[in-house]
């Protein structure tokens, strides 16, 4: 609970201190840096971490990050994923798609999942962050945090032996699986053991192995192996479930595990250049706030890899904090806003936990072609919605049960406007603004902080159909209306009434592209 002795500050150190240098970490404070929001990280290690661990982009994370402005980096440093190729006895099996794509999914400009290495995310978002103004100090861990009705005190000590106290409007703890963070403030994680195998996961040199294919030694016992090509890299990423709890992942165990599980020697293992053990766990914190702390990825939630959805969850949970803080924080909106949070986050995070498991324990089989269908419907997140949120407003007097609803992500179609130009909708909404899309009728005026643009033709008319419709910075629908009656009031609730307490926001972040690749 909040301090009501300690003396607020004449002016906290930054905006918000965000505790954790991962993906989750990066991606929330590049949302807010591009906002205006003084946003500093805090990384324990010495340097970003290494490891290609979560090395699947889906859909809806190409998305976040297209509109954040690191899109043509992470396309030039990746690549689509490879077709599978099985192996028995030495012998090629033939190859297969791992995901097969769903003709039924939402419509996106990406397809297919992307390929790249987490390590080179990460620096990708690093770059970024710093192009917009933030900071990120790598070498400092929080110790403690003290929080007061106004701010957030930290205690950061660095591996030189220094430390300091910093305040912050808000602490976001995006500090992974053993979280300071979520300690510090006694939030327990609800799990249970769900018998999953142990796994070795590295990044290995390997000679003999084409890079085209993502190769696969699927028999059981003793364990499927695979060894997937890492892009803009001469490495693959290994993978064996192993049985038993105990093992030392070293480049001898690892070498010993190719040996075992393929047709390759231990020698065709050339460098292990990173390496790791896990036990996958199932956990859910009981809440993802605490006062002026809140928790974000896997400090919140944690998943078996199956599926590759850690990474993309935690993406997903900053870009849906990063603007409700911005509006807390640079336009004066109520700090209730960030209740809506939890409200949203949790329950997709819970439902993404059912379906990592599900697909963990599935493993990867080439004769399993339910298991591809099943991962090209679910694995893309663009279907992930918020209906049930009190920020989801449907208004309209006439609405199909099974048509776009507010709490929907907005459909990315061509839209044409009254010049007669069309362009697909996410190019008009990048940015970090409210967007007031005014379909077939003519748009009233707004309130500053708001882009307006009236729809008059195209499949995303025909789609959502004649109103206005009040797109979210995250590309959710937060208002659908008949007319503009209901505007004004739900405007309010994210500081958008008084133009006159508002900051303009991002009117200093630099431009979008240029994130150094």
């Amino acid at each position: 609970m909040p301090d009501p002795t300690l003396q607020t500050p004449r002016q906290p150190t930054v905006d918000v201190l965000v505790v954790g240098g991962g993906p989750t970490g990066l991606t929330l404070a590049c949302d807010l840096a591009r906002r205006g929001v003084r946003t500093h990280v805090i990384e324990t290690a010495d340097e970003l971490s290494a490891g290609s661990r979560g090395k699947s982009l889906q859909a809806r994370t190409l998305e976040t990050f297209d509109d954040l402005g690191v899109d043509d980096a992470l396309k030039a440093a990746g690549a689509a994923f490879p077709p599978m190729q099985t192996w028995r006895d030495g012998e090629r099996q033939g190859e297969w798609q791992l995901i097969e794509p769903d003709p039924e999914a939402p419509v996106s400009r990406h397809p297919q999942q992307w390929l790249v290495p987490q390590w080179r995310t990460q620096d990708i978002l690093r770059d970024r962050l710093l192009e917009l103004g933030g900071t990120l100090e790598c070498g400092a861990r929080l110790t403690s945090l003290t929080q007061a009705d106004t701010h957030v005190t930290a205690e950061v000590a660095r591996t030189d032996g220094g430390s300091r106290v910093m305040t912050a409007l808000y602490l976001v703890g995006a500090d992974g699986s053993h979280s300071t963070v979520r300690e510090s403030l006694g939030i327990a994680m609800k799990g249970e053991d769900r018998g999953l195998r142990s796994a070795v996961v590295a990044d290995v040199r390997v000679r003999g192995l084409d890079r085209d294919h993502w190769h696969i030694w699927p028999d059981d016992p003793p364990g499927e192996l695979l060894l997937c090509p890492l892009p803009g890299t001469a490495d693959f990423q290994l993978n064996a479930k192993i049985t038993g709890e105990e093992f030392t992942a070293t480049p001898e165990t690892v070498r010993g595990l190719v040996a075992a599980r393929t047709h390759l020697p231990s020698d065709a293992v050339t460098d292990v250049r990173w390496c790791s053990f896990y036990r996958p766990r199932t956990a859910l914190a009981e809440r993802f706030r605490q006062g002026r702390v809140l928790l974000a990825g896997d400090a919140a939630h944690l998943h078996p890899p199956g599926g590759g959805q850690g990474l993309n969850i935690g993406v997903q949970d900053a870009y849906n904090l990063g603007w409700k803080l911005g509006q807390v924080i640079a336009c004066h909106a109520p700090d209730t806003l960030l209740d809506s949070y939890e409200a949203e986050r949790r329950p997709a995070a819970a439902g993404v936990l059912d379906l990592s498991t599900r697909l963990y324990r599935a493993g990867r089989k080439p004769e399993d072609g339910d298991q591809s269908r099943y991962r090209g419907r679910v694995c893309h997140l663009l279907s992930v919605h918020y209906r049930g949120s009190e920020l989801s407003v449907d208004a309209r007097e006439r609405r199909s049960a099974a048509g776009v609803q507010a709490g929907d992500r907005v459909p990315d179609l061509a839209c044409v406007t009254p010049d007669g130009s069309c362009r697909n909708l996410f190019d008009l909404l990048r940015g970090p603004h409210f967007t007031l899309l005014a379909v077939n009728c003519a748009p009233p005026a707004v309130t500053a902080g708001i882009r307006t643009h009236q729809v008059t033709d195209g499949p995303l008319a025909r789609e959502l159909g004649t109103g206005l419709f009040l797109i979210r910075p995250d590309h959710h629908i937060g208002l659908a209306a008949d007319g503009p009656e209901q505007l004004g009031r739900y405007l309010a609730r994210f500081g958008l009434r008084n133009t006159e307490t508002q900051r303009t926001l991002g009117a200093a972040a630099p431009g979008r592209r240029g994130a150094r690749g």
